[in-house]
Parts: C-alpha cells; sequence; structure tokens
C-alpha cells in the first residue's frame, strides 16, 4: 500500500471533518429553499433531454454551486480553525482562496482544490528530508515531551537509515524512563542497531559522550540520541539538554549537526507552544509530526508551517515502520480535505 493510500486512508479515520465541512458549506446553502414570489409565473417544462443526455446524464449532472459571499467566507474560516489550523492562519487561507473568486458561484469540488492548492503553497517551502552530511557520524538529537512517539520515531528512522546502507547508533538519552529505553531496544534488535543504555537516573550528558565515543571509533554514520521530555520543570530541562551539548562538542565542535523535534498531532494547537518552548530550550533544525492516524485534526501542521517555517521532514501515521514517510506537501493538502490525487 503506497505510503499516500495509507495518509488518505487512516489520517483522519476519527476525525474527518474538514472534507464533510466544506462540502456542507456548498450543499447545505444549494439544497436550502427559497421562497418564491407570490406573482411567480409558473416554470416552463423542462426540455427533455435528447439521447446523449440520456445516456450519460448522471454523469455530466453539474454539482451544486453556492457563491463565495461573506457569510461563506465566514464559516469557511470557522471550520478552518476547528480543524487545529489556528485563527491567523485560517484568516490568511481563506482570503487567499477568496481572492479572484469572491461573488462567484462555487461547487464542493472546487473549493477542496482551492484549499489543497493554498495548503500545498504554505507546506512546499518547508517540505525537506533531514539532510544528510558527510561528517561521520553524523549527530541526530531528538526532542519533544515525553508521549509525543519520540522513541518510536528514532526506532523508525534508524530502521529506515540502516535499510538505506547506513550504520546507526542509539543512545537511550531518556533515562528516566525505562520503558523508553526498552523500546528502543525493541526497535534496534529488530533493526540490528545498537542501543546504547546507562542505568536508571544516569547522566544523559554522559551517556551521550560515550556513545559518541563508540560511533566514533566504529566509523557510524548515524548516532540518534533520545532526550527526555519532562516539560513539568523546563530549567531542569534546559539545563539537561545545554549539558549534552557542551559534552558533545567536547568531541565534536559541530554537534549536534540535526535537532529534531518531534510533535503528537493529536495535541492541536499545543503544538505551536511546544514549538516555541524547544526553541528556546534547542537549536530545532526540522520537524516530524507523528499520530496523524489518530484523533488528530491535521491543520496544526499547516499552523505550524505558516508560523515557523521549519523544515518539516517526516510525519506518521501509525505503529510500523513504514507508516514514517517523508512528507510531501500535496499529498497531504489532498489527504487533508479528502481529496484522490
Amino acid at each position: 500500500m503506497s505510503f499516500f493510500k495509507k495518509l488518505r486512508d487512516k489520517m483522519f479515520r476519527s476525525s474527518d471533518k474538514i472534507g464533510e465541512g466544506l462540502d456542507a458549506l456548498v450543499t447545505d446553502a444549494a439544497d436550502a429553499p427559497s421562497a418564491a414570489p407570490a406573482t411567480s409565473p409558473p416554470a416552463p417544462e423542462a426540455a427533455k433531454p435528447g439521447l446523449i443526455g440520456r445516456l450519460f446524464g448522471a454523469a455530466t449532472a453539474e454539482e451544486p454551486r453556492r457563491e463565495l459571499d461573506d457569510a461563506m467566507l465566514e464559516s469557511l474560516e470557522e471550520l478552518l480553525i476547528q480543524a487545529d489550523m489556528g485563527v491567523d492562519t485560517a484568516l490568511r487561507v481563506s482570503a487567499n482562496i477568496a481572492e479572484g473568486r469572491f461573488g462567484k458561484r462555487i461547487s464542493a469540488t472546487e473549493l477542496r482544490r482551492a484549499l489543497a492548492d493554498e495548503v500545498a503553497r504554505i507546506m512546499e517551502p518547508v517540505a525537506r528530508p533531514m539532510p544528510i552530511y558527510p561528517t561521520k557520524p553524523q549527530v541526530v538529537l531528538v526532542v519533544g515531551v515525553n508521549g509525543s512517539g519520540k522513541t518510536t520515531t528514532i526506532g523508525k528512522l534508524a530502521s529506515q537509515f540502516k535499510a538505506a546502507g547506513k550504520s546507526v547508533v542509539i543512545a537511550a538519552g531518556d533515562t528516566f524512563r525505562a520503558a523508553a529505553v526498552e523500546q528502543l531496544q525493541v526497535w534496534g534488535s529488530r533493526a540490528g542497531v545498537p542501543v546504547m543504555t546507562a542505568p536508571e537516573g544516569s547522566d544523559p550528558a554522559s551517556l551521550a559522550f560515550d556513545a559518541l565515543t563508540r560511533a566514533r571509533a566504529e566509523g557510524a554514520d548515524l548516532l540518534m540520541i533520545d532526550t527526555a521530555g519532562r516539560l513539568q520543570n523546563r530549567a531542569d530541562l534546559m539545563e539537561e539538554l545545554a549539558k549534552i551539548v557542551r559534552v558533545l562538542r567536547k568531541v565534536d565542535p559541530s554537534a549536534p549537526h540535526n535537532t529534531l523535534l518531534v510533535l503528537d498531532a493529536t495535541t492541536g494547537q499545543n503544538a505551536l507552544a511546544q514549538v516555541e518552548i524547544f526553541r528556546k530550550i534547542a537549536d530545532v533544525s526540522g520537524l516530524v509530526m507523528t499520530k496523524l492516524d489518530g484523533t488528530a485534526k491535521g491543520g496544526v501542521l499547516v499552523s505550524l508551517a505558516d508560523k515557523f517555517g521549519l523544515p518539516i521532514h517526516a510525519i506518521g501515521v501509525g505503529e510500523q515502520i513504514d507508516d514514517l514517510a517523508p512528507f510531501d506537501p500535496q499529498d497531504f493538502a489532498n489527504a487533508l480535505v479528502g481529496l484522490d490525487r
């Protein structure tokens, strides 16, 4: 199954409201009865369709249309806000859709396509795979709140890089959560990638130092480091991440080469606050969005691209290794509004 089909089928399994909402914006108004004037003349008898019309009438039936007026535009803005797109982005997207269309009659399909094109336009500049550098080992620091999907994302990326011929080492740097360490060990075993661990509660910076020293000695291509995500005490987390970076730079002054922030799509607009926090705590270089197959509405990814402009490297729609794939803006936009390719 192609990733687009997974995205289309699973992305909004629990909350596929955007496509339905766009249809309703047009059809509800088009179906609404209008009061005819008392003096209206009787409608002329409809002309009987010809042979072509009888054969292909169903296929050529025109979609309902509605004038794109202020009321429809306001409803569109509300729909996009409800889809986690955020007020500023929703207003800007709606205004761009209205440009050149305001006052004209539009079908639901045309509205879907217009929204998909606008979303893809916003997402195109940020859709970039994680860069691979000639530096060995390339150090990838992975950050995010607990439960965002950091651990499984590291496992999936490591497995994919290994399958692409790269040698990978994983450091289980969230030393305060035994479950995270065990999960990484499972992924490491599955992918044939070594996972370095330390006793529970150990200093993550010390583990990062040992892992980088080992990865360098073994000539590994990539070192992926998991980190804690305990935002309830930001000062401690900031110091912990800063210490990891200081220690890494004792071995390689240019490390880390990537700092990936993993975000859970089901948190909605809270994802924006997480980006703000982690940009202050760590030098975030790119984003990965997980759990788009859950109750996520998806619009928050558009909001993130519009507000921050950070590269979006990959999105995830499940637990399998091939449920994480490079971010494709047009595929995402089409899935968001319920369009086939």
